[in-house]
């Protein structure tokens, strides 16, 4: 039996919808990060189930993929690609959530969580990983850090004795007694 698509009591006051950043029950508080607008007001590209884009993406703060993309996208703020999902390409984000399939490379500067149902083929670059029971990684994993990398060490003097060169020792036609 179908219901009808409006309530019956039209005297009912319309529903608002929860405030930006509110709690709603099964679906987990949206993340903010520092210097960007609030979640509610990114500017957001939704791909929807059956849907397939080609191309660049420019100016999406924020990606969903529920369908498939095919795409370079830089220097966005967030990724979700839902279970059934799939992103194909290269992507820098600050932020990625993936329950579906990711083919290529992944820079997440922050953090990156691979869902149960979700798949990494390709490279991972992150600050922060977390992986649940049942998702994958394959290929190349990148931990990112804030630091920049170490100089090696220079190499310690070679210590010589009278006039031998620290380039004779080891040679055949230098003495051993000259050492």
């Amino acid at each position: 039996m179908a219901r009808p698509p409006f309530a019956p009591n039209a005297s009912a006051v319309p529903s608002m919808p929860p405030a930006p950043g509110a709690m709603r029950p099964g679906i987990p508080p949206q993340t903010r990060v520092p210097g960007l607008p609030d979640t509610a007001e990114r500017r957001t590209l939704v791909v929807g189930r059956g849907i397939s884009v080609q191309g660049t993406i420019n100016d999406a703060e924020r990606l969903v993929v529920e369908g498939k993309v095919e795409a370079n996208l830089i220097h966005a703020a967030e990724l979700s690609v839902i279970d059934g999902g799939i992103f194909k390409g290269e992507i820098e984000v600050e932020e990625a959530e993936i329950a579906g399939i990711i083919d290529g490379v992944v820079t997440a500067r922050t953090s990156l969580i691979v869902r149960a149902t979700g798949r990494v083929l390709g490279k991972a670059r992150c600050r922060r990983l977390q992986v649940e029971d049942g998702g994958q990684i394959t290929g190349q994993i990148e931990m990112l850090n804030d630091a920049p990398p170490a100089a090696s060490p220079a190499p310690a003097p070679i210590a010589t004795t009278g006039s031998q060169s620290p380039l004779d020792i080891g040679r055949p036609d230098v003495p051993a007694s000259e050492v």
